[in-house]
């Protein structure tokens, strides 16, 4: 072989060597590259990953918040929907570069989306806030208002009872004389055979005028009411009370004198006897004597 054929080989294999030497180099330095890329990746995926999560427990929040059910089941429709890409971004390997961008794009719609919801919640929240200001001073003014009512209402009953009141008829003037048989009268209980009472209803031009019932009740010093029949009774506060005399009168407003008798038919015993005037469910007079 001649030098010049020895130097022709001698000069390819060098350029060979710096041929592959410079492949090399070029070769590790796009794995570095590589590597480098994948590790962005999964940076990249592992931050997607925490944004999907986020968003995810974000609905469940937004859910609890509000009461409208047909905002509800969209937050719920959007929550499944975040929960479904992230798993799909889980299941993805962070050399997926195509799969990476496709759900790096769907973050965004993601994004866009929790963004017009909190846009929308945030309203349905200031109109609940002055809807509820509306609704506190509405209550306000009613309470007010019902407050008042009630005011007027006593100060109705109070003037109805005045005029109740100014409009009963009173007795003054109440005497009783216990007579014996010879028509005299007498403080020993055992020659009582009557007893005639005295009285007089007063002036009043506000009482209605016409009929006017008067009962009377005489009680005996243990308490028990002189009476004709068990029947004879009045109405009294809710309850039944009896009566030993019962006058009907015809009454004009002016001052009228009344004059009442009871026929003494049972034993009497020595004491304290109390006689009670009543007119339209009132006590108008109340009188006491003793017998001994």
């Amino acid at each position: 072989m001649n030098k010049k054929v020895l130097s022709i080989i001698i000069i390819v294999a060098i350029v060979l060597v710096g041929a592959l030497t410079f492949l090399g180099i070029r070769l590790n330095q796009a794995n570095k590259a590589n590597e480098e890329m994948v590790q962005l990746f999964e940076l990249e995926k592992i931050e997607m990953e925490n944004e999907y999560s986020t968003f995810a427990t974000q609905y469940d929040e937004m859910q609890i918040l509000i009461s409208n059910d047909s905002l509800v089941a969209q937050l719920e429709r959007e929550k499944l929907r975040t929960q479904r890409l992230l798993e799909e971004l889980r299941a993805t390997k962070a050399s997926n570069a195509a799969e990476i961008a496709r759900l790096k794009k769907e973050l965004k719609t993601v994004r866009a989306v929790m963004r017009s919801y909190i846009v929308q919640i945030d309203s349905l929240n200031q109109a609940n806030e002055k809807l509820s200001k509306e609704n506190k001073r509405v209550r306000t003014q009613y309470a007010a208002a019902t407050k008042r009512v009630e005011v007027l209402q006593e100060e109705a009953k109070n003037l109805s009872d005045k005029v109740t009141l100014a409009s009963q008829l009173d007795a003054t003037g109440i005497t009783i004389h216990a007579r014996n048989k010879r028509g005299k009268d007498t403080d020993k209980v055992k020659g009582v055979v009557k007893f005639a009472i005295d009285f007089t209803i007063v002036k009043n031009i506000t009482a209605p005028t016409g009929e006017r019932t008067i009962y009377v009740r005489i009680a005996k010093p243990d308490g028990t009411i002189l009476t004709k029949s068990a029947s004879h009774t009045f109405a009294y506060e809710n309850t039944q009370l009896e009566y030993s005399i019962k006058k009907i009168i015809e009454y004009t407003g002016e001052e009228q004198s009344v004059t009442v008798y009871w026929d003494v038919e049972e034993y009497l015993g020595a004491g304290e006897y109390t006689v009670y005037l009543f007119s339209d469910g009132v006590m108008i007079g109340e009188r006491s004597f003793v017998l001994e």
